[in-house]
């Protein structure tokens, strides 16, 4: 059977990881969450001090980026968790206070080198879904499956709210709609990869389509190339 690579952009929220979590397990391919890589990064700058309210001390980031190792990990669940220097965290990286700085630190330009050339050693061997902001147009763009997902803001707002309520989050619906807002507009204005819909992605509207749907519509995608 055909071995391909799976490349799925899109916006916040839209359900990118859910979806490429199900297709690896379906097709028993290695599944790599790009935006917790990015995330992990963002942590590591909070937590060492580079990051002062609205400024980050690049410089000392940049200068700090061969001190921190991205692994990823099987939980006993199955579940592939992201690891900052052997710590799982993927619980640490998923809160607003990650959220509200994440696409700043994506934009430096050394971080996202640092991490593209991570991202391109990791599909090498193919058979693997990969989703974030600038796989089909950056890391992958030869990838033979490229999907870009969307869906409308309440929407997204109202998922990402409930999903941090669930943890236990005390956050409100219309701050969650703040940040998705600001991150849109920072992903797709920045100069380095900004997100972008190649011309050769196929769009996938989420906004009325439950996890099944979606995932049998990309499967029956996948099998029309790998057969």
């Amino acid at each position: 059977m055909k071995c391909i690579i799976i490349a799925i952009d899109g916006y916040s929220s839209t359900g990118k990881s859910t979806l490429a979590k199900a297709l690896a397990e379906k097709l028993a391919y290695a599944y790599i969450d790009t935006g917790a890589m990015y995330r992990a990064v963002t942590l590591y700058a909070l937590r060492s001090g580079f990051v002062n309210k609205s400024t980050i001390d690049i410089e000392a980031l940049k200068n700090s980026l061969i001190d921190i190792n991205i692994s990823f990990a099987i939980s006993e669940d199955s579940k592939s968790e992201v690891c900052l220097n052997g710590e799982q965290i993927e619980g640490a990286i998923r809160g607003m206070e990650v959220s509200n700085i994440v696409s700043h630190i994506s934009a430096i330009p050394a971080v996202r080198e640092l991490l593209v050339a991570q991202q391109q050693q990791m599909g090498v061997a193919k058979c693997i879904v990969m989703d974030g902001r600038d796989i089909g147009s950056v890391v992958f763009p030869n990838a033979e499956l490229k999907l870009f997902m969307t869906a409308s803001e309440d929407i997204r707002a109202f998922r990402r709210y409930s999903e941090l309520k669930s943890k236990g989050d005390q956050v409100s619906l219309e701050e969650v709609r703040s940040n998705i807002s600001e991150r849109d507009y920072r992903d797709t204005h920045r100069e380095i990869a900004p997100l972008v819909q190649v011309a050769d992605a196929i769009v996938l509207d989420n906004s009325n389509l439950t996890p099944d749907e979606q995932l049998n519509r990309v499967l029956k995608l996948v099998r029309t190339i790998i057969a």
